[in-house]
């Protein structure tokens, strides 16, 4: 009689636990758009030599302004929380965009994370002040920039330059809007920012797979 009943589990095991899978694939709820089809990013020089593009990528975008030195804490954070998880997908990037003037600052803050982390996809890309302002007005924002062109939130855009976030009903049925992300607050980037990267990441991938089976069914 246990013989048969190790058997039976044996057999059911794997079928509940596809059933279960695939019911949470069906039941994948995407990030929202907040903002559909922003601008891409303005022309200007930046830290990597090249000029960083929002298209076909997944971006954490930032506005550290001209004392970003000052709140490197800002930055250890984000580096630690997110850019550290996600940095090794093909298609993540962190970039931030300061007005010109704000290099030797930049810089610094560059040499100071580069020994706990390799910072091959964290640019920073320095524009003139009028571009930096209506780059972040195609964003559309609640939230607005400070005198020294700086915001603590950073925001997640997707490869179709959406800016994405949480609005509607949270899980426990609560009204919720967020546009962006405290970088000041270690526990928002860990416990929501982090959540909801992850989630614009497992929808590229599950649009993969999908892909990929309908190639094989043709």
């Amino acid at each position: 009689m246990k013989k048969y009943f190790i058997l039976a589990l044996l057999f059911i095991m794997p079928i509940s636990a596809y059933l279960f899978f695939a019911t949470g694939i069906n039941q994948f709820k995407p990030l929202p758009i907040i903002t559909e089809g922003i601008d891409d990013l303005p022309k200007g020089n930046s830290i990597l030599g090249n000029q960083p593009t929002l298209k076909e990528k997944i971006t954490v975008l930032g506005f550290p302004g001209k004392e970003l030195f000052d709140d490197r804490g800002d930055a250890f954070n984000l580096n630690q929380k997110i850019y550290n998880k996600y940095k090794d997908f093909e298609d993540f990037q962190l970039v931030m965009v300061l007005p010109k003037g704000s290099e030797a600052e930049a810089q610094r803050v560059i040499d100071e994370l580069s020994p706990i982390s390799d910072m091959s996809k964290w640019d920073y890309l320095f524009v003139e002040e009028q571009d930096l302002k209506s780059f972040f007005n195609s964003l559309k924002l609640v939230g607005k920039l400070d005198a020294d062109f700086s915001t603590p939130n950073v925001y997640i855009i997707d490869k179709s330059m959406n800016l994405r976030g949480r609005k509607g009903k949270n899980k426990k049925g609560d009204t919720e809007y967020k546009e962006g992300y405290s970088s000041v607050s270690a526990a928002e980037l860990h416990n929501d920012m982090m959540d909801d990267v992850k989630v614009v990441l497992a929808e590229y991938r599950l649009a993969l797979k999908k892909n990929s089976r309908l190639k094989k069914v043709e």
